[in-house]
């Protein structure tokens, strides 16, 4: 089974610039897995509130994870830089999966690429449809 290459910053859309901090780094010296997770999270939600996607509050989208992954193509750590790049990998009708790829410092191709599924929810924790207003802004992070 041949492993997919790591993807170049091209091939995203939106990045947001996140640093590392030295309790990120495992005995071993790099970022700890659960690290790159909390990475994808901060920038997906950073980008969200940014781009009027309320993620808190009487107004926010109760969107649930319900699948994610990451796949590891080079080490990083405190004291590196995070540059973390965004695109839409799919947008259904009640479902988004946002893809991430963390590039350490000036790296031209991502150091680990993650992704989050997930499903808008009602208050009754029933999928129902994305806003025709939140699905546009999530369109603007299709790579054409």
């Amino acid at each position: 089974m041949s492993r997919p290459a790591p993807s170049p910053r091209g091939a995203y859309t939106a990045f947001r610039v996140l640093p590392t901090r030295w309790d990120d780094n495992d005995a071993y010296g790099h970022m700890n897995n659960a690290t790159y997770y909390a990475l994808f999270d901060t920038a997906i939600s950073l980008w969200q509130m940014e781009n009027g996607v309320p993620i808190t509050g009487p107004q926010a989208n109760r969107f649930l994870v319900v699948e994610s992954g990451c796949r590891y193509h080079a080490e990083t750590g405190f004291p590196d830089t995070i540059h973390a790049g965004l695109r839409l990998g799919h947008l259904g009708q009640s479902s988004i999966r946002l893809e991430v790829g963390l590039f350490a410092n000036d790296a031209a191709i991502a150091c680990a690429e993650g992704f989050f599924a997930q499903v808008l929810t009602g208050d009754d924790g029933r999928p129902r449809p994305i806003p025709q207003a939140v699905r546009s802004i999530f369109e603007t992070l299709r790579i054409a």
